[in-house]
């Protein structure tokens, strides 16, 4: 049983379903889904039926009740279908937009909106970018005002996965006059509301199989039932959520490059040239021992910080280290495997050059390079 003790028996066995499913359901028809910009709402609720959505949720919101690496094999296998839309949009569901749900949600709340989640029902995204603020929750700029019982929401939301057609959104907006982080809520809103417009569906390079919005919210009315969490405790929330999807998106570029480097083994034993395969080269066996040596360090680097966040800890600056390392990783080891297919590899016949378009978003969503690395920064002094 390998990498012990994160696995179990019953973790392997997952694998095996899920890379099963992903062989039979989800590799034949990615490339459909890659033209048509997003992929069929029937698969979100296939996914719901086998229990994918809910591995590490309690049994009685409709989830399989494992552990945090049930969610790891899922992202790391989901990797395997050759295109990073697609998971990133499955990765939304389970480990972005919910999460909150679960831990600062209303009994109310956990039945409207995280439970139909689980069973692959409604479609949830998570709203917090917008046009002038990335990487700076604190200087969100989309307000909810008081009006009686209700808020008022105004302003836009942009790079929204799943924003052309989710029921619903996990929104950060500010609540107050105060600056900075404080005054910051997060909503569950409802994308059926009036005032919600869908502005634009962005074209990407890459992650296509997944569609991305620009929203904009004008006078939206939401009842203060849908107020998640504790106001003017946003910021502090979405903290939280964010560390879970950097440990999602680090097990995530894990299984890219893992996949991406068995392509270019197999490829380099079976490309002949000057009379015998290219991975006789000692140019090209020793690159593919670099990918491989790399792939394994991040991996185990990823697999110890998991361990201490499925166990309740929250070590920012750790999290903050796999999801810089493994995310120029996986564009490393895709870039390395593309030279490897020469010619062919810059082909869309050939599945290295959408994982390599693919892998360039890692270094950009979940916080970026950069922003990781003053995050790591500012903990090794000690400067909050």
């Amino acid at each position: 049983m390998p990498y012990l003790p994160f696995f179990t028996e019953e973790h392997d066995k997952l694998r095996e379903t899920v890379r099963r499913f992903v062989e039979t359901e989800i590799k034949p028809f990615v490339d459909e889904w890659e033209e048509n910009g997003e992929f069929p709402r029937m698969i979100l609720r296939r996914m719901g039926e086998l229990g994918f959505l809910g591995l590490r949720y309690p049994v009685e919101m409709g989830g399989q009740g494992g552990d945090y690496f049930s969610a790891i094999v899922l992202s790391e296998e989901l990797a395997r279908c050759g295109a990073g839309g697609f998971p990133m949009a499955i990765a939304v569901q389970t480990e972005m937009a919910t999460p909150p749900i679960l831990k600062f949600g209303t009994k109310w709340q956990q039945d409207e909106f995280l439970i139909p989640s689980i069973l692959g029902e409604k479609l949830a995204c998570i709203g917090i970018t917008e046009p002038d603020h990335g990487s700076d929750v604190a200087g969100i700029e989309t307000r909810a005002v008081r009006d009686g019982a209700d808020w008022i929401i105004r302003g836009n939301k942009m790079y929204i996965t799943n924003g052309t057609r989710a029921d619903f959104i996990t929104l950060v907006a500010r609540t107050s006059n105060d600056t900075g982080y404080k005054g910051i809520s997060l909503f569950l809103v409802e994308l059926n509301r009036s005032g919600i417009t869908v502005s634009r569906k962005l074209n990407k390079v890459g992650m296509r199989s997944s569609d991305t919005a620009e929203l904009i919210f004008d006078e939206v009315r939401v009842p203060a039932q849908n107020l998640l969490g504790q106001e003017g405790h946003g910021f502090y929330h979405i903290m939280w959520e964010l560390q879970g999807e950097r440990m999602v998106a680090a097990a995530g570029a894990i299984g890219t490059a893992q996949y991406a480097y068995e392509l270019a083994r197999d490829y380099a034993q079976k490309r002949h040239q000057f009379g015998r395969p290219i991975a006789n080269f000692q140019v090209i066996s020793h690159l593919l021992v670099e990918m491989a040596t790399e792939i394994e360090a991040c991996r185990q680097m990823t697999y110890s910080v998991a361990y201490r966040f499925g166990k309740g800890e929250v070590p920012s600056k750790e999290i903050s280290m796999v999801k810089l390392a493994t995310a120029q990783l996986a564009y490393w080891v895709a870039d390395r495997a593309l030279q490897i297919f020469g010619g062919n590899g810059y082909m869309e016949e050939y599945p290295i050059e959408r994982i390599w378009r693919d892998t360039r978003l890692n270094r950009i969503g979940a916080g970026t390079d950069e922003v990781m690395k003053e995050i790591i920064w500012k903990e090794m002094i000690g400067r909050n």
